[in-house]
């Protein structure tokens, strides 16, 4: 009798046990999924509105790289590149495309904190309103080539941001050394990192005044919409991880050298004028992550800044008047 009773309380035991750890199970594939899915939504939402012209910087980006060719037709190949960040062939929007598709596969991720901070920076990045700002910095690097004959949008003056700052001029195009989507940072011999432009984009070697090497523009960096309020929403956990396996590689030869290196974006820029609401309350990068990652850390995690909006509220109403006001 008392082995039997001995059994039961085992057994009532045990079921309790297993309907506890139901009840605190992880949630964290549900939150996965449903993000994906509500970011593929803004996607879609977002190849709509530039199909239909609705996207404010993508249409001054047609028009500017339009404009420019007939003041400067030596350009024409650069700026016919540059012109596909007006729809959906450019890297841009092929990036996010991508990493959409590399968010379902689990083993791309070291763990799913990981790939669930990953499917939150796409959410965030497909919305359209931040797309918009982004597209900022191809704007102004076509700005930034007509001699002053096209405004600059988003972003104060290439002058005043350099002064601002007290940044080094690297010459038109600056805006997008660091972004991922049109280079990378490559290191020689010496250990010494330079930027290196894909394809096309190699042209704007032509136009500055020597290479730029990753130390010298980390301390001397101007303003622009990625590094300073799109970086996180923007990168992808792999190109996350080459950002701070370059710092850390010229960190150390600094250290060699019984020198000091900051990540270069230790020091906040300024310089973003009429920006969206959306890039404007949402929180910046986080400017002491690259120095404390370390590239060789497979466990490393991406984690976004805006981990704690879990409300999966689709704004894409709110994001389509905004976009249309040209903010």
């Amino acid at each position: 009798m008392a082995g039997m009773l001995t059994r039961v309380l085992t057994s009532i035991l045990f079921i309790a046990v297993s309907l506890a750890l139901t009840g605190c199970g992880d949630d964290r594939p549900d939150k996965i999924a449903k993000y994906q899915q509500l970011a593929q939504q803004r996607l879609a939402t977002l190849t709509t509105m530039i199909d239909d012209g609705q996207l404010r910087n993508a249409n001054l980006l047609k028009q500017y790289t339009t404009l420019l060719k007939q003041q400067k037709p030596e350009l024409a190949p650069l700026l016919d590149e540059l012109a596909k960040d007006a729809g959906t062939q450019g890297p841009m929007y092929t990036s996010l495309k991508r990493r959409l598709d590399e968010s379902k596969v689990a083993s791309n991720f070291a763990d799913l904190d990981q790939q669930l901070a990953e499917a939150e920076n796409l959410y965030q990045a497909a919305d359209p309103s931040l797309y918009n700002d982004m597209l900022s910095d191809p704007v102004n690097a076509v700005a930034d080539m007509s001699d002053g004959k096209l405004a600059r949008v988003n972003a104060i003056s290439r002058e005043a941001a350099t002064l601002a700052n007290g940044a080094e001029n690297f010459g038109p195009g600056s805006q997008l050394v660091g972004n991922p989507a049109y280079g990378n940072w490559q290191t020689d011999s010496s250990g010494t990192s330079f930027w290196a432009w894909y394809g096309m984009y190699s042209m704007f070697s032509n136009i500055f005044n020597r290479p730029i090497s990753y130390d010298r523009w980390s301390g001397n960096r101007g303003y622009s919409y990625y590094n300073d309020v799109g970086r996180y929403r923007y990168t992808s956990p792999k190109q996350a991880d080459a950002q701070a396996k370059t710092f850390e590689q010229t960190k150390k030869r600094f250290d060699s050298q019984g020198k000091r290196f900051d990540s270069p974006y230790a020091k906040p820029r300024t310089g973003g004028t009429a920006l969206s609401r959306e890039s404007t309350s949402a929180p910046k990068a986080n400017t002491t992550s690259a120095s404390k990652s370390s590239a060789n850390n497979s466990k490393s995690k991406f984690r976004s800044n805006y981990a704690k909006d879990s409300s999966f509220r689709n704004s894409s109403n709110r994001t389509t008047r905004s976009v249309r006001r040209g903010k």
